[in-house]
């Protein structure tokens, strides 16, 4: 097994969901009813994210509304909004949001990040998913989802797009001068001209190059075009593995595809998602595993799982394994990786509907884990130590308490260990995460060939 040998300190995201990630989560006691909407909620885990000094935190998100409404919360507020809020009760810790490349525009969404990083200092994020799902097709006056390939060539070109668009604004534009009577250096502000096969767009943005440069650029899909996409343009990546030996082949391949397209595999942080059920006892933990699960309701479950699988949900039985006839991968044009990891769970441990139904209740296909806080912080180093994850993507079961427990408990094992910050030492998202601020495409090639920047702003005055 390979072993790390750097050990530059882990990255830890916390991934906010609503009350928690487990779906019977809402019905705890302590559960806010109105989680979902409720600013001082989320302003409350931002603070408590950030007391545990964690990369960032992040918030997914969906044009449609997700799954039965009477199954758990589906409410949910725009993410981008929300991290706006979020920006003013925190000051350090970085807030990446899911926006979609199938149901949005470049400029308007290039526009929503630059605002944020603004907004927030340079703490900004952006988590790229192509949206599967004829549900939300539909809301946007289509029949059924694009295909996979399709999606895929539609997210880089609007990747291209908007990196294009931050670009457009050369970093020393703005003058402000009022002696001169210049705010700005006109020619240090360009059109982008893009014509491609997805998008026509002028430019420039109408919003100037922001503390980051860009937004951190996060992926978080596993299919080959995902990987592929992944190694060309993401900065970190959230993903979803349950054996160890599969998270270290994720991770190898995605970096080798990276340096294959002459990046350094270094700049891709590899985060997978753990669902940490902490207890004072391994006992303790389990029990409230076992308490979580016993509050699902199987009815709303199983037409669930039968949704992810594209079968009828009367082929389920409850108490039997899949069915043997399910449909492939390569029939399923929806999310494609989580499709295959579920199938493969369950084949492999050859578990019920049932007891499959209750592996991914608490993170939809993400790793669960109960323990203790050392157990937890073990189990984290181990896969850290083998190459497995650069950091993990945080996923508590239920909220806040899941969060507090982790920042209280498991950070300060990390911390002693020497695999964990103290202290934040950065003021960006990127800084957090090890990462430069990206080179202006547009006016640093300029720049350079007229020999060094001093040449070209003086033939700008």
């Amino acid at each position: 097994m390979t072993r790390r040998t750097d050990r530059t300190p882990l990255h830890l995201n916390a991934f906010l969901m609503s009350v928690g990630h487990h779906e019977a989560a809402w019905r705890l006691p302590e559960s806010p009813a109105s989680g979902g909407t409720d600013l001082a909620h989320y302003a409350e885990l931002a603070r408590i994210a950030e007391r545990g000094k964690l990369d960032s935190l992040f918030l997914a998100d969906s044009p449609v509304l997700m799954g039965d409404p009477g199954r758990r919360p589906g409410s949910k507020l725009e993410p981008t909004v929300l991290l706006t809020a979020l920006a003013a009760v925190t000051s350090r810790i970085g807030l990446i949001a899911t926006a979609s490349t199938s149901y949005n525009e470049p400029y308007n969404l290039a526009r929503r990040f630059a605002s944020v990083d603004h907004v927030s200092g340079g703490r900004a994020g952006w988590n790229i998913v192509t949206t599967a799902g004829a549900d939300a097709a539909r809301n946007f006056g289509l029949d059924d989802t694009p295909l996979h390939r399709d999606r895929y060539l539609r997210a880089a070109e609007f990747v291209e797009v908007a990196t294009k668009l931050w670009d457009s604004w050369a970093d020393d534009a703005v003058l402000a001068d009022k002696e001169l009577g210049v705010h700005a250096r006109a020619e240090r502000v360009r059109p982008i001209d893009h014509r491609g096969t997805y998008f026509r767009v002028d430019g420039p943005l109408n919003v100037q190059r922001s503390p980051q440069g860009y937004p951190l650029l996060v992926q978080a899909g596993s299919s080959e075009d995902g990987k592929d996409f992944a190694a060309r343009y993401a900065e970190a990546v959230f993903t979803a593995q349950q054996t160890l030996e599969e998270a270290i082949a994720f991770s190898k391949d995605v970096k080798e595809r990276a340096a294959g397209l002459g990046r350094d595999p270094g700049g891709i942080k590899i985060l997978p998602g753990i669902v940490p059920v902490i207890g004072d006892t391994g006992a303790q933990a389990r029990e409230l595993d076992a308490e979580l699960d016993r509050l699902i309701r199987p009815e709303y479950a199983k037409r669930q799982l039968a949704r992810t699988l594209r079968i009828d949900p009367d082929a389920l039985d409850l108490d039997a394994e899949l069915p043997g006839e399910i449909p492939g991968e390569d029939e399923i044009e929806g999310a494609k990786s989580r499709y295959t990891l579920i199938v493969d769970l369950a084949r492999r441990e050859r578990l019920t509907v049932r007891q499959l139904i209750g592996r991914l209740g608490g993170g939809r296909g993400h790793r669960t884990f109960a323990g203790t806080a050392e157990q937890v912080a073990d189990t984290i180093e181990h896969w850290y130590d083998a190459g497995a994850a650069d950091g993990f993507n945080i996923m508590p079961a239920v909220l806040p308490s899941g969060l507090e427990l982790f920042v209280d408990r498991v950070v300060p094992i990390l911390q002693e260990r020497g695999l964990f910050r103290t202290e934040y030492t950065g003021t960006t998202l990127r800084e957090h995460y090890g990462l430069p601020r990206p080179a202006n495409r547009i006016f640093d090639v300029v720049d350079s060939r007229a020999g060094h920047l001093g040449i070209a702003l003086s033939g700008a005055r």
